[in-house]
């Protein structure tokens, strides 16, 4: 019974042997694509920051304010003024819903809110 015993014991340490030594080469691998996806987000988060200097560069107000002047017979551009913009009271806001008593049955009231955006809709 002893040399079957021996025998499954060393066929145990040799699967664990392997699984082991796969393993290993997994937790390599994944290990690798690790380190090239960071360096990949580094790369991105380099070029990005470049473009936001670039991008931050090329609109500054004096060279905005300088290409304006240079091509306003094209372009027609005007300063803004408070005057272009519409003032609140224009604004056409939604109704406020009426509150009203409703009875049920006649001896109890209940607080209820009608809804008059169906109306106000209809009506012109």
């Amino acid at each position: 019974m002893r040399p079957v015993l021996y025998v499954l014991s060393f066929l145990a340490v040799m699967a664990l042997g392997f699984w082991a030594y796969r393993e290993n080469y997994a937790t390599q691998a994944a290990l690798r694509d690790v380190t090239d996806l960071q360096n990949e987000i580094a790369g991105l988060r380099e070029s990005l920051s470049i473009e936001r200097a670039e991008w931050a560069y090329l609109n500054r107000p004096d060279r905005l304010r300088d290409l304006g002047t240079l091509n306003f017979d094209r372009l027609g551009l005007l300063p803004m003024e408070p005057s272009q913009f519409g003032a609140v009271n224009a604004v056409a806001f939604p109704p406020a819903p009426l509150v009203t008593n409703l009875p049920l049955d006649g001896t109890e009231m209940v607080s209820g809110v009608l809804d008059t955006s169906a109306d106000a809709e209809q009506t012109p």
